[in-house]
């Protein structure tokens, strides 16, 4: 645990002077500053780092959101945003010479409007709140992180989630329609709205999955859809993995695209059973679950198509739902494998890379090798559809050395993403767990293009510095990337 360092008299007053001024802006129990009241603050989803911040603020309005970000401003002080705080990526991670600045009560549905299919909320609005708001008339918001319970829709534009259904239906850049951001300069800014579209630069589509790097998302606009008239799910069980990874591709190479397909082999497969009991079948190396949507009779004919793919494929066991209830129950071991999970060890890294489908096999026989390498577990989730793969590294913190072979053996699956055509993350985001990765998908000139539009909007670094980038280019040396120099390594990283 990382415990409040010793601090000088200097930068105590320093720090005096920021909670005085932040508490004139946010009053009341708006500012937090005791190592007690800051713990809970320490980390976000990925909680293998910890690090208190120097003080956590809890706005209220968008005013008050842009006089913090204006004073730090001022003052040259970092900010780190932080929504519900489930990022998996370590984005939410706080700095120990900066403010975190928590949206939490930034909680409110603003408008429904169903004529336009668009629904207005506040950054800390629940991604399965916005749902259930418009569940009376038959509407819903697609994507559906399994965190989606927890996670926040400013969460999701920050680090553009997906979800079991983002196969069809997209991820969240593919649904929301505008944003309110506050940029580090204290000025509020309006990007999209509820039309469609809107002429000039497509920021939003940079805004979403830019990882609280460029502003504080303070309000969002999303699309809502009408929940389709059938949905049925196929729960498929394989002898192997690799068959199951062979089933996908040729589903989708059919032409077929699914509402959600999801893929478990079998530690997480176990694992989900004992948790949910969803019966699952416990005799088969690889579960799919593929989900179809629409019209009745679409439905029926896609049912078909794919119990015929997955039998020429070498299916053991196939069920298909027969009510909404059994439907939803095939989702709940799905969405509960990563708390499942927990069960089989005191801790595990989830990790985040996408690959081309056709190369699924290639990569569940590597993950295998390197589970052997490293002498760890991995339970494999994947939304398979997309080629999104969500493997789950045991270890045991407390255990020598095995925090440092998880991370390892997380660094290889990654690695290896990218090698056989694919990336980094789908996501999780990059924040401070894949950053020092960075550079085996994109070169320097990739990367110091990427900053300079991080410098147009934040040309001191002051917001989530340390995330994404594994090197701070000044703004200034960017212009002239020839000369050597001018960069910072990132300090490491405070392990729990």
């Amino acid at each position: 645990m990382v415990a409040m360092p010793a601090l000088d008299q200097d930068v105590l007053a320093r720090r005096a002077a920021v909670v005085a001024a932040l508490s004139a802006i946010v009053p009341g129990e708006g500012v937090i500053d005791t190592e007690t009241g800051m713990r809970p603050y320490e980390s976000d989803g990925l909680t293998a780092y910890r690090q208190l911040p120097m003080v956590v603020v809890l706005p209220e309005t968008v005013e008050q959101v842009s006089q913090i970000l204006k004073y730090c401003y001022e003052q040259n002080i970092k900010v780190v945003p932080r929504g519900a705080g489930t990022s998996l990526s370590g984005g939410a991670l706080p700095l120990g010479d900066g403010v975190l600045l928590g949206l939490s009560k930034f909680n409110r549905v603003l408008d429904i409007d169903y004529e336009n299919r668009a629904v207005v909320a506040q950054p800390g609005v629940t991604n399965l709140g916005i749902s259930n708001a418009v569940s009376d008339r038959g509407f819903y918001y697609a994507p559906d992180p399994s965190s989606q319970i927890a996670c926040t829709i400013g969460g999701n534009v920050a680090e553009n989630s997906g979800g079991v259904h983002c196969l069809k239906y997209g991820m969240t850049t593919n649904n929301i329609l505008g944003v309110e951001m506050v940029l580090i300069t204290g000025e509020i800014v309006r990007i999209g709205g509820k039309f469609l579209d809107s002429g000039g630069y497509d920021l939003l589509a940079l805004i979403c999955g830019s990882e609280g790097l460029l502003g504080v998302v303070t309000e969002v606009t999303v699309r809502i859809l009408k929940k389709p008239e059938t949905a049925r799910a196929l729960l498929v069980g394989f002898p192997t993995s690799e068959a199951a990874g062979d089933c996908v591709a040729k589903i989708i190479g059919a032409g077929i695209i699914p509402g959600g397909m999801e893929m478990m082999d079998r530690p997480a497969i176990m694992a989900a059973e004992a948790f949910v009991h969803a019966g699952y079948p416990l005799d088969v190396e690889a579960l799919l679950i593929v989900e179809l949507d629409g019209p009745e009779a679409e439905v029926n004919q896609l049912l078909e198509s794919v119990s015929k793919i997955a039998e020429a494929c070498g299916s053991s066991t196939l069920r298909v739902s027969t009510s909404e209830k059994e439907r939803l129950k095939f989702w709940a071991g799905r969405k509960a494998a990563f708390p499942a999970v927990g069960r089989l060890a005191p801790d595990y890294y989830c990790m985040d890379g996408t690959i081309p489908r056709r190369r699924l096999p290639d990569v569940l026989t590597r993950i295998r090798e390197l589970s052997e390498k490293y002498g760890l577990q991995v339970a494999n989730v994947f939304h398979a559809g997309d080629g999104n793969l969500h493997p789950l590294i045991l270890y045991d913190a407390n255990k020598a050395d095995e925090l440092d072979r998880a991370e390892k053996f997380g660094s290889d699956i990654l690695r290896y993403c990218v090698e056989v055509g694919g990336v980094l993350t789908g996501e999780h985001g990059v924040g401070v767990e894949k950053r020092d990765l960075m550079p085996t998908m994109f070169n320097e000139i990739d990367l110091a293009q990427q900053q300079r539009v991080k410098c147009a909007f934040d040309d001191r670094g002051l917001l989530n510095p340390g995330k994404v980038f594994p090197t701070l280019h000044r703004c200034a040396e960017l212009g002239r990337m020839h000369v050597k120099g001018g960069k910072v390594p990132f300090p490491e990283l405070p392990r729990f």
